[in-house]
């Protein structure tokens, strides 16, 4: 039987997801606001999450169905086989959204749906009081105009959760993004790549992965691994058949630069973790000193934005200074994401091409200014 299962984007991102996951093979998509929905088996969730670069998380999606009243909530919840899917023991926290809907108390809309859950499961099992000491099925209420999608989180802690950071550490851009970033400037794994503020490591960490065709989900747990239906034996294959993939025989050209010392060594260290030391390089370097010896090639970057007003004056000033320290690589092109509005204006140049975008809660734009095209072989 064929499974509903969904991708979850962040804004602007959606048909990013919907391209990784044509190139997985999967066809029939419909894209959405924050979501691609596409038809697989119980070993697709396992791929999406172990291969899906820009989503945040992979989920099942379980019924579709109008609901104007808490009444029509609880029987549309009522109506799905949960002891077909749950196990007795299993934990089924319920966490909710609405948009647009009548059914406007998320609070109330979560309390409807496990009381829902929690009668059919009854009926079912006999059981009165469930210890909910098993796996994790966290379960998602999601209305959007009256419509509510009920669906099971199959990821855990969201995709961007790599496992190659070092732990406790934190950066300005999530890995989900560095990906889409890298697949939005058409990047491949013959193309020089600089990245002059590489902070932690993420983006040339991001295009390693790309470039050694390294499923990005490989050093994580999934919350769906605990799940009797997937069973670890799925979970097993999916893994081998992904480190089967792996091709680290080629040369390649990644270069992250930061002035700060203390960035470089994180990079490395998770740049080791993500076992990519041999395909990246890491140097301690200022912005003017960047340069290369290639004809062509991209920079990608997130330099810094400056959220107080002292720090957006030093942000204008080094916006200014990347214009004039790109254009000596005058046949290379350049995305660059920024939240400031004038960043075009300092940088000197008007973008070929500009995409909006959100990093986290803050809303940027991916700044693309094409070079030219180098010659054919």
């Amino acid at each position: 039987m064929k499974l509903d299962i969904i991708a979850t984007a962040t804004f602007g991102l959606e048909a990013v997801v919907a391209q990784e996951l044509k190139e997985l093979g999967y066809g029939d998509l419909k894209i959405e606001h924050g979501r691609v929905e596409f038809k697989g088996k119980e070993r697709d969730i396992c791929l999406a999450n172990l291969w899906l670069r820009s989503a945040d998380r992979v989920r099942l999606k379980m019924a579709e169905f109008e609901a104007k009243t808490f009444d029509q909530l609880f029987a549309g919840v009522k109506e799905i086989p949960w002891p077909d899917i749950l196990p007795v023991e299993a934990r089924f926290p319920v966490e909710g959204k609405s948009v647009k809907s009548q059914l406007s108390s998320v609070p109330a809309c979560q309390s409807v749906t496990k009381k829902a859950i929690v009668e059919r499961m009854k009926q079912k099992t006999g059981i009165k009081q469930f210890a909910e000491t098993g796996p994790l099925y966290k379960i998602e209420v999601a209305l959007l105009k009256d419509i509510a999608t009920i669906s099971i989180d199959t990821t855990g802690p969201g995709l961007h959760k790599r496992g190659y950071r070092e732990p406790g550490s934190t950066a300005p851009l999530k890995e989900t993004l560095a990906a889409a970033l890298i697949n939005l400037a058409r990047w491949k794994p013959d193309i020089p790549l600089i990245d002059p503020f590489c902070g932690s490591g993420t983006i040339p960490i991001e295009a390693g992965l790309i470039g050694t065709n390294t499923a990005p989900g490989l050093n994580r747990n999934f919350a769906g691994e605990e799940w009797p239906q997937l069973g670890k034996k799925l979970w097993k294959a999916s893994r081998d058949e992904a480190f089967s993939k792996i091709n680290k025989d080629r040369d390649y050209y990644i270069m992250g630069y930061d002035f700060d010392p203390k960035a470089v060594r994180i990079s490395r260290k998770n740049s080791s973790r993500a076992g990519l030391e041999e395909a990246i390089h890491f140097q301690e370097q200022e912005l003017q000193e960047v340069n290369s010896r290639k004809k062509y090639g991209k920079i990608i970057c997130n330099p810094p934005y400056g959220e107080r007003l002292e720090e957006v004056k030093n942000a204008e000033d080094l916006y200014k200074k990347m214009g004039k320290v790109f254009n000596k690589l005058d046949t290379w092109s350049f995305y660059v994401l920024s939240a400031h509005p004038g960043f075009e204006r300092f940088f000197g140049k008007k973008a070929s091409k500009k995409r909006k975008l959100f990093n986290g809660n803050i809303r940027v734009d991916y700044y693309q200014f094409f070079g030219p095209a180098p010659p054919r072989n």
